[in-house]
């Protein structure tokens, strides 16, 4: 190994150990969203580094959104959100390490559930949005890409509304691969009734949600997956 490899070894290591420091910091001191790190200076003095490996350690951290970063500010602990894990996912797709098939099943798994839970849980507010977005889904329905965002964002409420934040962590890290995949699921039905009877199922699921009734929820989330994978395969996405 040369000296520089050695030198580039040695930095890495350093930043990785002040990365550790940092997030152990975070739990010690029990901070929280939006609570304030210390300075730069500080964690170089108390952890014997550079900045210039704290700052690294810094960026490193808010890459992974564990923290936030802003110009002429502290450091300060980040919200919880998906954009840490879309690419993971969407990167897997891409170097088809993951299948899009695989990529529903898990959704399907995960989103009978949410459906389950929030016909339980969900408050009244959670069920007028959700219901609000499989009627605007009908209302775009000339306009496709409208839908989509209606789609998502259905989706995405039905998970908040489960009251488990690990759900629509999890939900959300799906919204990168349906944006490339929806398109082609909604083309392939060519059909008008099999587009209405899709866009009826979420009005469907919308309401057994606004209803309590888990277990008209579930089969409906099952079914809706079911028609999505169907219209996926006779697209030729596997």
């Amino acid at each position: 190994m040369s000296t520089l490899q050695s030198k580039e070894k040695a930095s890495a290591g350093r930043v990785s150990e002040t990365v550790s420091a940092i997030t152990a910091h975070i739990r010690n001191e029990e901070l929280g969203p939006g609570d304030k790190l210390p300075s730069e200076a500080l964690f170089s003095k108390e952890l014997n580094v550079s900045r210039t490996v704290v700052r690294e350690a810094y960026r490193s951290l808010a890459a992974l959104h564990l923290i936030e970063l802003n110009t002429g500010k502290r450091a300060t602990v980040a919200q919880l959100d998906y954009a840490s894990m879309s690419p993971l996912i969407e990167h897997g797709v891409h170097t088809e390490q993951i299948s899009i098939q695989q990529v529903y099943d898990v959704r399907r798994t995960i989103e009978v559930r949410t459906a389950a839970l929030a016909s339980l849980r969900r408050t009244d507010e959670q069920a007028r949005v959700i219901l609000e977005h499989a009627v605007a889904m009908e209302d775009c329905f000339d306009t496709p890409e409208q839908m989509m965002e209606h789609d998502i964002a259905f989706h995405l409420e039905i998970a908040k509304a489960a009251k488990n934040p690990i759900y629509a962590l999890i939900v959300g890290a799906f919204e990168g691969v349906t944006r490339q995949t929806w398109p082609t699921g909604w083309r392939s039905r060519t059909d008008i009734n099999e587009q209405k009877k899709m866009l009826q199922i979420h009005r469907d699921l919308a309401n057994a949600i606004a209803a309590g009734d888990p277990t008209k929820a579930s089969d409906l989330m099952a079914l809706h997956f079911d028609e999505s994978v169907r219209a996926l395969i006779a697209a030729g996405i596997s």
